[in-house]
C-alpha cells in the first residue's frame, strides 16, 4: 500500500527536478517534509521494489544525435536472454525489450539505437548483429516524433 504522502512524493519525481544544489530539499518543501524524510520514504520506495529506477530524460534531437531506429530482431528463444544482455551492454541502445511476436511478424526482441545519422544507425547494427552473431532484423527509423512523454502515475 502506497501513502498518501509516498504518492506526493511519486508525483514530484515524475517533474523536472530543479537545477539546484540540494533538489530534494526544495522538493520537500513543496510537500511540506524535510529533505531527510524525503530522501527516508525515497529509500523506503526503492527497498520495497516500487521505485526500481531513478534516471534522466535525455532529448537526443538536441545533443546532436538526428537519428534513431527501433530495430526489430528475430531472435531464437533460446538465446534471447543471452542476446538481450550483450544488446544491452552497448551504449548507443537506450531500449531493450523482449516481447512476444505475432502472426506475420516474428521478431521477439527489441533495441533503440540512437546515432548522428541513418548512415551510422545502420553500421551500428551491423556492428550489433556481427557481436551477437545474428543477422534476422528490421530498422524501423522514426520520422517524427508525435509524442514522449514520461508515465504519470500520480497527480500533485
Amino acid at each position: 500500500m502506497i501513502t498518501d504522502i509516498e504518492k506526493k512524493v511519486i508525483a514530484l519525481l515524475q517533474t523536472d527536478i530543479p537545477l539546484v544544489q540540494r533538489p530534494f530539499r526544495e522538493m520537500a518543501q513543496k510537500i511540506g517534509i524535510t529533505e531527510e524524510k524525503f530522501l527516508e520514504i525515497l529509500t523506503d520506495l526503492n527497498q520495497r521494489g516500487i521505485i526500481r529506477r531513478f534516471g534522466a530524460t535525455l532529448k537526443h534531437q538536441k545533443s546532436g544525435f538526428k537519428a534513431n531506429a527501433m530495430v526489430a530482431w528475430k531472435i531464437d528463444e533460446s538465446r534471447v536472454e543471452a542476446v538481450g544482455t550483450t544488446m544491452a551492454g552497448f551504449d548507443e541502445i537506450t531500449h531493450c525489450y523482449r516481447r512476444d511476436p505475432a502472426p506475420g511478424w516474428e521478431y521477439n526482441l527489441y533495441t533503440m539505437v540512437h546515432a548522428a545519422d541513418e548512415a551510422q544507425c545502420r553500421a551500428l547494427v551491423e556492428r550489433i548483429a556481427n557481436t551477437v552473431k545474428e543477422d534476422d532484423y528490421t530498422l524501423l527509423f522514426s520520422k517524427k516524433e508525435l509524442k514522449k512523454t514520461s508515465m504519470k502515475y500520480f497527480e500533485d
